[in-house]
């Protein structure tokens, strides 16, 4: 096992395992305003090559594999579509912002085999409104012979004059719609495939809106015998951990820790809010959820 990157293109960068190319990162999308642009993950792959991400379903055009994507910034939408308004449901808005690539500042796979690279971006409004610096560092180590975790973490600086709240359009009046954060969604094939918890199996109207440190999904594939097993661990330091969780099977596969579900979060002006994950990745089946959480949860307390 080698890890490499690859800039093949100015837009994105690419981790590979050996042959397998792990993830694509594009940090500059072709994405038009309605979808509110911004980077993702997608491809996404375990060990063996099978493809666990999907991207730009017809149901929800501005899923794209993994984003850091967040529905109510303010009266600003940088989810994409129409804005949950209360009283009145889902209402087009000419308020789908944007996340805006700086520049890359650091990338490359360091001594023990760990690919890492930051990311430096800014939250335009639709309107033209600056109002968030990030920086997001992304890393990717492989675990063992079927698994490997990819890092995520933001650190989100306000530098509007104002403070700016998140929120979900649970917060909004949409009960049990609390989706916002790090979102995965998974292939077609999943779609009624299994959630896991500490508290054991389900679907996604079992677990929506609980609190657990970690979830799983774990999903069959199309075409191949074979299944594939994506863990999501919120950092123990991360705002309102440990979170409630937005999932799905039932209709489409989708995984969510939500830091904002049911409660706003308030960013001052001028201050940094920072948020951490881990997304263990393995050729494996639900029963090995917890495993793979505890490898890394690992991975986090080391960085």
């Amino acid at each position: 096992m080698t890890l490499s990157m690859s800039s093949d293109d100015p837009t994105a960068f690419a981790v590979h395992d050996d042959d397998v190319e792990l993830f694509r990162y594009t940090y500059v999308p072709d994405t038009v305003q309605l979808e509110s642009p911004k980077p993702y993950l997608h491809p996404i792959r375990t060990r063996s090559g099978h493809l666990v991400s999907l991207f730009r379903p017809h149901d929800h055009v501005w899923h794209k594999g993994i984003v850091w994507s967040l529905p109510v910034v303010g009266d600003e939408n940088f989810w994409g579509g129409p804005t949950y308004v209360r009283d009145q449901g889902y209402v087009q808005l000419p308020n789908d912002g944007a996340q805006v690539h700086l520049r890359v500042e650091a990338s490359g796979v360091d001594a023990h085999g760990s690919a890492r690279f930051v990311h430096d971006l800014e939250w335009i409004t639709q309107a033209g409104a600056r109002l968030f610096t990030e920086r997001r560092t992304i890393g990717a180590r492989v675990l063992d012979g079927d698994s490997w975790v990819l890092t995520f973490e933001t650190a989100m600086t306000n530098v509007s004059a104002s403070e700016i709240a998140f929120g979900s359009p649970t917060t909004k009046g949409r009960e049990n719609a609390g989706y916002g954060g790090l979102f995965w969604r998974g292939p077609r094939s999943f779609t009624g495939g299994t959630l896991v918890t500490t508290d054991g199996t389900g679907t996604g109207s079992d677990v929506r809106g609980q609190r657990h440190e970690w979830m799983g999904f774990a999903g069959q594939h199309d075409e191949v015998d074979a299944s594939s097993l994506i863990v999501m661990v919120d950092d123990a330091q991360n705002p309102h951990h440990p979170p409630q969780w937005f999932a799905r099977s039932e209709e489409f596969a989708g995984l969510n820790p939500a830091p904002f579900f049911s409660e706003e979060l308030v960013v001052a002006a001028g201050e940094v809010v920072v948020f951490r994950y881990g997304v263990g990745i393995a050729d494996a089946d639900a029963d090995d959820a917890g495993e793979l959480a505890d490898a890394v949860r690992d991975v986090l307390r080391a960085r």
